[in-house]
């Protein structure tokens, strides 16, 4: 596919138009993560839509001590990857186009929810991140626009911005991508020395011993909704190789569905192993939230959640989440 690289909006708005503009918006450092949100996009702008790539490092986004300077700029293998996975424009403005009067005295912000989790740690980051989304909905006027699960707090925040602010436009999520050994896809993993990634899968490790144990308890409760509430049933429970049933499976059988305490515990302990290593994880946050809200779940919460976590090995930031669902026909997502 021919792909038209531009730097100005003037250019972008001089485009013919005909179906859908779908845009992706990235700062660029392209891998296969952002492929799958490309090829989401063309899917849905069809052949008769446009597919609009952004990359901009958004410097608004960068706390002090953070990594803009040394944040990977990659621009031609990132236009090549764009059009090999089905975009017609990368539009890749300067700063000065972005923000034409210096940094902008007049930003969004992202109130109560961005004060959390990733916004207690990054000060200003969602404000700046939310900023830029806004500046570049406008500069790339798209019918639909797509971000990555992976980062599940800046969605929700997106999607907040937009039916708060009564953007035109409609937001899609994409599930995370991940490497094959779990990690998930960011442009940072290339910081990570060999030892450092051994480390790393630490943050994908503990999201899915978390999800296990979810969906044992699930199962614990379906068997139990099989069987008579007597001796029979904690039998039965325990039969099912549930080592920690055994001891208690009719308290088991009665607790809340999904147990969310029993999910960070499971998290929890593969990241304490992982704080042991050499060299060591060292936790930011193990979070399991409300996605409309980020605000911890109780251990009475039906619904959808997020099981989210952020950590350092050495001096890379990484971050990761799984959904979950929790109710009595809950199950991990």
């Amino acid at each position: 596919m021919t792909i038209t690289l531009l730097s100005t909006a003037g250019e972008l708005h001089a485009r013919a138009r005909g179906g859908r503009r779908a845009v992706v918006m990235t700062m660029g450092a392209l891998h296969e993560g952002h492929a799958t949100l490309i090829r989401t996009a063309r899917a849905i702008a069809g052949p008769d839509g446009e597919v609009v790539v952004t990359v901009f490092v958004n410097p608004l986004q960068f706390g002090e001590g953070e990594d803009l300077d040394r944040y990977p700029r990659t621009l031609d293998a990132d236009v090549k990857l764009a059009g090999e996975s089905g975009a017609d424009v990368v539009f890749a403005p300067a700063v000065d186009e972005v923000y034409p009067g210096g940094e902008p005295q007049v930003r969004i912000t992202a109130g109560p929810m961005g004060e959390r989790l990733e916004g207690a740690s990054r000060p200003g980051h969602f404000d700046g991140m939310l900023t830029v989304v806004a500046k570049l909905l406008h500069l790339t006027r798209p019918d639909v626009a797509l971000y990555g699960q992976k980062d599940a707090q800046q969605l929700a925040l997106i999607r907040r911005m937009v039916r708060d602010l009564n953007f035109g436009v409609e937001i899609v999520g994409v599930p995370t991508v991940r490497e094959e050994d779990g990690l998930a896809l960011s442009s940072r993993n290339r910081y990570l020395s060999p030892a450092e990634r051994r480390t790393a899968l630490a943050l994908s490790g503990a999201l899915f011993a978390g999800q296990d144990r979810h969906a044992a308890q699930e199962a614990l409760r379906a068997r139990a909704r099989e069987v008579p509430a007597t001796r029979a049933r904690a039998e039965a429970l325990s039969a099912i190789g549930e080592s920690r049933a055994a001891a208690d499976a009719h308290a088991v059988a009665t607790a809340v569905p999904g147990g969310p305490a029993a999910v960070r515990a499971a998290a929890r302990q593969v990241l304490d192993e992982a704080a042991r290593l050499d060299p060591p994880l060292v936790l930011d946050y193990l979070a399991l939230v409300d996605p409309s809200d980020f605000t911890e779940i109780g251990d009475d919460f039906t619904g959808e959640a997020v099981l989210a976590v952020a950590a350092r090995v050495g001096t890379t930031r990484l971050i990761d989440n799984v959904p979950l669902t929790f109710g009595i026909l809950g199950a991990a997502s």
